[in-house]
């Protein structure tokens, strides 16, 4: 009788043990986040927004960049609410505490940069950009709510553009600042999860169907300076496949560590392209 008590009770001590490690990590987590938090928009405010200030203003520019901008906006609220809800689970934050406030995070990260355009003279606090921030952190909330996991995956894709070249101060000068700007060369996905809608089918989960959407031809935001440059800006639609690479299994913690942070982007795949300008078009790989 006592070594089967001492059976039963080792399972419950083991699980004891690992809820008090989980717990010791959330201190640590909450300081770092605050700590990073802080970091980011003092150094945005010393080196980024380094002209002169205004009295805080609206802007609407949902009209300009054919809302590519918009589409990155969604994605990076997403996926920072993403790995927040992640990381609360990971500290021993109950599970509908850790969507909720995961979510919450993922937003907070991303709105404050609106203060700061809503003082810049040039530019506005913009309630298009706040809205994507707030559908972005939502689609992680509600996922998570209903299906327990990400079914539904924003990602992005990049390629070099000549047009920075053309417009270096505004598009980028080198390629950090033409991955956040050139909106030419950005594509947005969504990635679904077709084998978790069909528990039991053999549709492999780490094969996705994804829709993308970019645009071209985006020198300046106005039309008329677009056209007076010998541009006209066009939407480009696709319909393309993505590996996502948490599917993949593996025993190695690091490497489920790389394919976590890598499931983000979409990775090189045929396409199929659709725009007013060419039609369909066949890509054989499509970054």
């Amino acid at each position: 009788m006592a070594a089967g008590q001492a059976a039963q009770a080792a399972p419950a001590a083991r699980a004891d043990s690992l809820t008090q490690l989980r717990r010791r990590r959330l201190p640590p987590l909450l300081g770092g986040f605050a700590l990073g938090y802080g970091g980011l928009y003092y150094g945005l405010s010393q080196s980024w927004y380094t002209g002169p200030r205004s009295e805080l203003h609206w802007f609407n520019d949902w009209p300009e960049w054919k809302q590519v901008d918009k589409a990155g906006h969604l994605w990076g609220a997403f996926h920072e609410s993403r790995g927040a809800v992640d990381m609360l689970r990971w500290a021993g934050v109950p599970r509908r505490q850790a969507i909720w406030y995961g979510a919450l995070a993922g937003f907070l990260i991303q709105s404050p940069i609106e203060y700061f355009d809503g003082r810049d003279p040039a530019y506005g606090a913009s309630a298009p950009d706040l809205a994507a921030n707030f559908l972005g952190a939502a689609g992680v909330l509600t996922q998570e709510l209903a299906w327990g996991e990400v079914r539904l995956m924003p990602k992005v894709s990049f390629r070099l553009t000549p047009y920075a070249q053309r417009r270096p101060n505004v598009l980028g000068r080198n390629l950090p600042e033409r991955l956040l700007k050139d909106y030419n060369g950005q594509t947005y996905w969504l990635a679904a999860d077709v084998g978790a809608f069909r528990p039991g089918s053999r549709w492999p989960r780490w094969l996705q169907p994804a829709l993308g959407y970019g645009a071209q031809q985006l020198l300046y935001n106005d039309a008329d300076a677009n056209r007076a440059a010998g541009l006209r800006s066009y939407r480009q639609y696709y319909l393309s496949l993505d590996v996502d690479l948490r599917r993949i299994p593996t025993r190695s913690k690091t490497l489920r560590r790389v394919f976590y942070a890598l499931s983000i982007f979409h990775l090189p795949a045929p396409a199929l392209e659709v725009n007013s300008r060419r039609g369909l078009v066949l890509h054989g790989l499509y970054w």
